[in-house]
């Protein structure tokens, strides 16, 4: 049997590098499976999850390497451009819905993709084995060898080899923030209140939760009834 309220994911791992960027895991899914996530057609998202009893073969992460303004641009949506042309090109890798995936021992030594070995994927879509490479930008793969290094000598046995990398990831936190008041609603529409990590205020599924009901408890403050 298992309790009604499970604990938390048993690792989180970040390291800032010496390139100034940080890499870190995010939204830990013990016994999960990863799952499609596309919004629009022609474009390919990963997302990870885990059924309430946690048994799947696999465990999955995100693995995300942090970006700015440097990398994509000062404009209001060029944040959301980026991110779009990271998805589109991870669906023309091979021009359908099937995720671009790799072993992690090939990813660190630049090899060709070989044969999935003991980590099976568990993409419902399909996986296709490709090079990170074709679609993703050197420093973000320049970034995740270095953390993976990094993390596997804090917790030895991180780099498994036959662990498999699936891409794309890329819809962690919204690249833009919707203003609100110190009242959570939007100072142009009342009645709007936008919260959680679509809105730009939250950086996962807990802390978007937080957010909705910090923001449902300003509604209901009896000055606002």
């Amino acid at each position: 049997d298992y309790p009604k309220e499970l604990e938390s994911a048993s690792y989180h791992l970040v390291t800032h590098l010496k390139n100034g960027r940080s890499v870190y895991s995010f939204c830990m899914c013990p016994g999960g499976t990863v799952v499609p996530a596309s919004s629009n057609e022609g474009m390919v998202v990963t997302n990870g999850m885990s059924e309430f009893s946690r048994d799947g073969d696999n465990s999955n992460s995100a693995i995300l390497v942090s970006v700015s303004p440097e990398d994509f641009g000062n404009e209001a949506l060029d944040g959301f451009v980026f991110q779009e042309r990271l998805e589109r090109t991870a669906f023309g890798a091979f021009g359908d819905y099937t995720a671009p995936a790799i072993r992690l021992d090939d990813f660190m030594k630049d090899s060709s993709p070989s044969d999935f070995g003991s980590v099976i994927p568990s993409y419902a879509r399909g996986v296709n084995k490709s090079k990170l490479g074709n679609f993703l930008p050197n420093f973000v793969l320049d970034s995740m060898k270095a953390g993976f290094l990094d993390f596997d000598s804090w917790l030895s046995g991180f780099y498994l080899p036959d662990a498999t990398l699936t891409g794309v990831e890329t819809r962690s936190t919204s690249p833009v923030r919707i203003l609100r008041g110190e009242d959570f609603q939007s100072p142009n529409i009342k009645g709007l209140f936008p919260i959680g990590e679509g809105a730009g205020y939250s950086g996962g599924i807990i802390s978007s939760a937080y957010d909705g009901m910090r923001a449902a408890i300003s509604v209901l403050d009896e000055d606002r009834i």
